[in-house]
């Protein structure tokens, strides 16, 4: 699931650069007890039911589910993207999950722009808790519509640029 009108790092993909032989991969942590991948460099924590109960699916992408996910402290709903270490095959991959929680990290809060609220890393999941965003993405939003008057165009870019000023 993308992140509803405020993907805005997903609009402009980049275009994925092929590892060469001997080329220097991103740090590749390995868990001494497990050999297991661990992903992030911070996360909250090892084990999100503690803190969370993820509820019914709301989305699937390339790497993984999203889930409706309920804080247990606080009653709040929110979204939990789930990402299997197993889709991740390519440094790469890991590297551009670890960039996507740092970029959400150091985002301002503003009302387009999803925020993210905790990161947790399982043995086989790596777990982003974030902002439920009750709506569709752009694209989502542009294709359904079909067509615009230059007014709603440029109102549409108008909030593009407020959130990526």
């Amino acid at each position: 699931m993308e992140n509803c009108f405020a993907n805005l790092c997903g609009v402009f993909k980049k275009q994925k650069r092929k590892e060469k032989p001997g080329e220097d991969r991103p740090e590749q942590i390995k868990n001494i007890n497990t050999n297991k991948l661990v992903v992030l460099r911070e996360p909250t924590g090892r084990e999100i039911g503690l803190r969370y109960e993820l509820g019914r699916e709301l989305g699937r992408g390339e790497f993984g589910i999203t889930y409706l996910c309920k804080d247990r402290q606080t009653g709040e709903e929110l979204a939990c993207k789930s990402i299997s270490k197993n889709k991740l095959r390519t440094a790469i991959d890991i590297e551009d999950l670890r960039r996507q929680v740092e970029i959400m990290r150091h985002l301002p809060e503003h009302p387009n722009i999803v925020s993210l609220k905790d990161t947790y890393e399982d043995e086989d999941d790596v777990h982003l808790v974030m902002e439920l965003c009750q709506g569709r993405n752009l694209l989502d939003r542009i294709v359904a519509r079909g067509h615009y008057t230059e007014c709603s165009a440029a109102s549409v870019i108008k909030t593009v640029v407020e959130v990526v000023q």
